[in-house]
């Protein structure tokens, strides 16, 4: 669902996906190859949301901010399940744990992972690379190659999903008897839960 308030429309890429049942509403960017799940709540009422390229913003994600505020996700921004952004500033190539929260006027440092449930307090500012976990939450150590890399293959896994569901996701009417020829997810989706995280 996208909505205009007042004089504000959303822009979304056309590369983008936005789940029919997300609202995206008011004074929005959204870059290409973004993926955007079902029930977020991305609202540029009060202020405005630039949502950069290749981010994803999963199920249940609520993206707000008070009056005047800009909230900036950069480049290749993995926000998990459920979390919650209020008026921060994320950079490039971080992790948003699922059901996290990050209060106003935040800056995470890019390549930065935030482990879930952790709860960022307000003006809370992070160096690069920080593995932040807790709540409150503090950096416990840096994030490695090998921990980036992991994070960085599962964004492209979401880049990806949002093409496909570009081409192939479709509202149907469920079966109601179970077909002798049902299938399984294949191909690219299996081979990165195979690798060695």
């Amino acid at each position: 669902m996208i909505y205009q308030f007042k004089n504000f429309k959303p822009y979304i890429h056309p590369s983008s996906f936005v789940h029919p049942l997300a609202a995206v509403t008011g004074c929005v960017k959204i870059g290409a190859n973004v993926y955007i799940g079902p029930f977020a709540a991305i609202r540029g009422d009060f202020g405005e949301i630039i949502i950069e390229d290749g981010c994803n913003i999963q199920e249940h994600v609520m993206i707000h901010m008070f009056p005047g505020i800009t909230v900036r996700l950069d480049q290749n921004v993995h926000v998990g399940h459920g979390a919650i952004i209020h008026g921060a500033h994320i950079e490039s190539d971080c992790l948003i744990g699922m059901n996290s929260v990050i209060m106003d006027d935040s800056k995470i440092g890019s390549e930065s992972i935030i482990g879930a449930l952790s709860f960022i307090k307000e003006g809370s500012i992070y160096d690069k690379r920080s593995l932040i976990v807790g709540n409150p939450a503090k950096v416990i150590k840096q994030v490695s190659d090998e921990m980036l890399d992991w994070k960085k293959k599962g964004t492209n896994l979401y880049q990806l999903l949002a093409a496909e569901c570009l081409s192939d996701l479709q509202e149907v009417d469920p079966y109601t008897h179970l077909p002798e020829n049902w299938e399984t997810p294949t191909g690219e989706f299996l081979n990165w839960k195979k690798q060695k995280l």
